[in-house]
C-alpha cells in the first residue's frame, strides 16, 4: 500500500524522515531479499507503520534506527510466513514494536550502506528503462516520494504514475537486474543515465515543464539531495562534482525567480540580494573539485552558472566568457538548445544584430521552431533592435507554444508591451 504525505505535523515529520532515510532503508532490504520490488514494498510498510506509531507513541529519539529495526521485524515475519516453522526467526513477534537499540542483526542491515545506496541508484537507472521510468522510480525509492508526490511532480495522474514504477520494476524483474554495481566497462554509461536522471529532476523543479507554476523549489531539493548523495559515494568522479555545482549555482536563485506575488522574474530582473550565499559557496567549491578531476560537460555548463553567480549586477556579468564556454559546449556536445543558448549569449556580448544572425540561422531547426525559449530569445534581440512590432510576434508565438501557464502570462504581456511601443 502507499501513502501520501500527510497534512498534520506528525506527517509532515514522518515524511521528512522518510526522505532522508528511505533510500539506505530499501537498500539494505534489497541487498537482504535480493527482490527489489518486495523490499519496496517492505519499506512501504513501514512508511505507513511510522505514520501510525509516531501519532500514537510520539517520535523515536533515533528515528532512523526506528526504521531499520522496524524494517528487519517485517522482513523476518514476511520469511517466517513463507517458511513456516522457521527456529531462526522465533526471537521475533509479528508486528513487534521497534525500538532504538537496532541489535546485531540490524546493525548488519547498515553496514556497506554507501554501496547500497549506489547500487540502489544505479538500478533505478537502468538502461533497460525508459527516461520517464527512470525518473519517477528514482524520485520513488532514492528520493523518497510518494506516488501520489511523484505524480503532482510531472503533473499526471496518481495511476499513471503508479503504472510507471510498477512497469519499471516489472522490466527489471524481466530483465534480470541485479542489485550490484555495474562492472567498470559499463560505470561511465550507466553513471551518465543516473546523472542525466538527477537533472531532469531538477530541471522540473526550477523550470516546471507546464502547469499554473514557474518553480517546484521540492523537487530542486530532491535533486540537491541526491547530487551529494552521488559525491559522497564517487568523490573521485569530476562529473559527480559537475553536476552538483551546476544545480547548486542554479538553485540559489530560486528565491529570486518569483516576484512576491508569485509572478516570474526573469534573470535580468531578479534581485540578486535574495540568491542564496551559501549556495552559491557550496557551488563554486562543487565546481572547483570537480575542475581540479578534470571536468566534463556538466562542469562546463557549471562554469556558466558560476559566471552568473560572481557578477553583482545583471551588467556585470562576463558575457564573453560564457559565449566561449558555450562555443566548447557547441563542439563537444552539439544541439539545437546549445546552439540556442550559445545564440542568446551572443546577443549580450557581442550586440543584438550578430546575436540575431545566429538566431535566424536556426530559424530552419525543426526542433527549436516548437521550441518557446528560441522565439523569446529573437523577441530580446529583436525588442534591443526597436524592432518593436517583429518582437511583440516573436513573444506571441512563445506565448502560444509554452504550456506553463505563468510564462504564457508573461510572454503575452511582452508582446503587448511591444506591440502598444510600435503604435
Amino acid at each position: 500500500m502507499d501513502h501520501d504525505r500527510s497534512p498534520d505535523p506528525i506527517g509532515e515529520v514522518v515524511a521528512a524522515v522518510w526522505r532522508i532515510e528511505s533510500a539506505r532503508l530499501t537498500a539494505a532490504l534489497t541487498r537482504r531479499t535480493g527482490d527489489f520490488a518486495l523490499a519496496e514494498d517492505l519499506a512501504q510498510d513501514v512508511f505507513g507503520l511510522a505514520l501510525q506509531q509516531w501519532a500514537r507513541d510520539g517520535i523515536p529519539e533515533r528515528p532512523g534506527a526506528w526504521l531499520m529495526a522496524t524494517a528487519h521485524h517485517r522482513l523476518v515475519d514476511h520469511a517466517r510466513r513463507r517458511t513456516l516453522g522457521m527456529q531462526k526467526h522465533t526471537l521475533y513477534a509479528a508486528g513487534s514494536p521497534a525500538t532504538d537499540d537496532p541489535g546485531e542483526e540490524v546493525l548488519d542491515m547498515l553496514d556497506t550502506v554507501p554501496d547500497d545506496e549506489l547500487r540502489l541508484i544505479f538500478m533505478s537507472c537502468h538502461p533497460a528503462l525508459p527516461r520517464d521510468s527512470q525518473v519517477a522510480l528514482t524520485l520513488k525509492v532514492v528520493g523518497g516520494l510518494q506516488t501520489a508526490e511523484v505524480a503532482r511532480a510531472f503533473l499526471i495522474s496518481e495511476a499513471t504514475a503508479a503504472q510507471r514504477i510498477v512497469r519499471a520494476k516489472k522490466r527489471l524483474k524481466e530483465t534480470g537486474a541485479r542489485f550490484e554495481l555495474p562492472d567498470e566497462a559499463e560505470v561511465a554509461d550507466r553513471l551518465a543515465a543516473v546523472l542525466a536522471v538527477v537533472y531532469a529532476i531538477f530541471n522540473e523543479g526550477y523550470a516546471a515543464m507546464a502547469g499554473d507554476h514557474w518553480t517546484r523549489p521540492e523537487l530542486c531539493q530532491d535533486a540537491l539531495r541526491l547530487g551529494r548523495r552521488l559525491a559522497a559515494l564517487r568523490p573521485q568522479v569530476a562529473e559527480v562534482h559537475g553536476l552538483l555545482a551546476l544545480v547548486e549555482l542554479q538553485a540559489s536563485r530560486l528565491p529570486a525567480r518569483l516576484s512576491a506575488t508569485g509572478e516570474p522574474v526573469l534573470l535580468e530582473d531578479q534581485d540578486r540580494r535574495r540568491w542564496d550565499p551559501l549556495l552559491i559557496r557550496r557551488g563554486l567549491q562543487s565546481l572547483q573539485r570537480a575542475a581540479d578531476l578534470g571536468g566534463g560537460l556538466y562542469t562546463l555548463q557549471a562554469e556558466i552558472a558560476a559566471c552568473h553567480a560572481r557578477a553583482q549586477t545583471f551588467g556585470d556579468t562576463d558575457w564573453r566568457r560564457i559565449a566561449a564556454l558555450y562555443t566548447v559546449l557547441s563542439h563537444l556536445a552539439p544541439s539545437p538548445v546549445i546552439k540556442l543558448n550559445h545564440a542568446a549569449a551572443v546577443v549580450r556580448a557581442d550586440g543584438p544584430e550578430a546575436g540575431l544572425r545566429r538566431l535566424d540561422a536556426l530559424t530552419e531547426t525543426p526542433e527549436l521552431d516548437g521550441y518557446p525559449l528560441f522565439h523569446v530569445t529573437r523577441g530580446d534581440a529583436l525588442e534591443q533592435l526597436g524592432r518593436d512590432t517583429e518582437a511583440a510576434a516573436a513573444f506571441a508565438r512563445a506565448a502560444e507554444l509554452e504550456p506553463n501557464l505563468a510564462l504564457q502570462a508573461l510572454y503575452r504581456t511582452r508582446s503587448t508591451r511591444g506591440a502598444d511601443r510600435s503604435k
